[in-house]
């Protein structure tokens, strides 16, 4: 709704920032890892790593190059920067996590693994590391809805624990996150998820066409 507000409008309120920052000190070498615009709550957590005087290993990946965000920004902030794409379109022809399977065969040192992205994703990077017990950290912060603990429908379960990401999170030991059932609850309101994405589409598709002819 803020995209139609007018000059001159106002809001009530704005509440924020909410939930615990994250833990920045110097691990040794860290790998920051972003799928899709997961690349964008990831590059200041790459950056402040940096300042903290961490190596700075970054992975982005998306579906195609043209969906592809802050190469240079992530080039800019890192001592290395590797970049896949899904069809190939650029960088390696892959996954973030074939890049990071490849750190660890080559046995570099990884201290730290930051992961944020699409739940399917973050769930494969902990995959990667779980078995070389690296410590990983992933965002969930793109499930949240209310973003101030009412509402429930941020509600995980990490080491076995009701938490609620908006207030607990959104950064958790990915290795404790229970992946599968953040999956099924993910998917839970699909439906009328895609009914609300149809309208929203209608109605811009209404208010382009009216400007068009006024």
């Amino acid at each position: 709704m803020l995209g139609d507000l007018e000059k001159g409008d106002s809001i009530m309120d704005v509440v924020g920032p909410l939930g615990k920052p994250t833990h920045i000190e110097n691990f040794g070498t860290a790998v920051c890892v972003g799928g899709g615009i997961g690349a964008a709550p990831v590059y200041p957590i790459a950056k402040a790593l940096k300042t903290a005087g961490n190596k700075v290993i970054s992975i982005i990946g998306a579906r195609t190059k043209e969906l592809l965000i802050l190469e240079n920004e992530m080039k800019n902030t890192s001592d290395e920067l590797y970049v896949t794409t899904d069809d190939g379109s650029y960088g390696h022809h892959g996954f973030v996590t074939q890049i990071l399977q490849k750190f660890i065969d080559e046995k570099r040192r990884l201290d730290l693994v930051v992961g944020i992205g699409p739940v399917p994703m973050m769930k494969a990077v902990c995959n990667v590391t779980r078995p070389h017990k690296i410590h990983t950290v992933v965002s969930l912060n793109s499930i949240m809805v209310d973003g101030t603990g009412m509402c429930g429908a941020c509600r995980v379960t990490i080491g076995g624990k009701n938490q609620f990401v908006c207030v607990d999170g959104p950064e958790f030991d990915g290795h404790e996150v229970d992946f599968d059932e953040l999956i099924r609850r993910n998917r839970g309101y699909l439906k009328e998820e895609k009914m609300a994405m149809e309208e929203l589409t209608y109605h811009e598709g209404a208010r382009c066409y009216e400007r068009s002819t006024n």
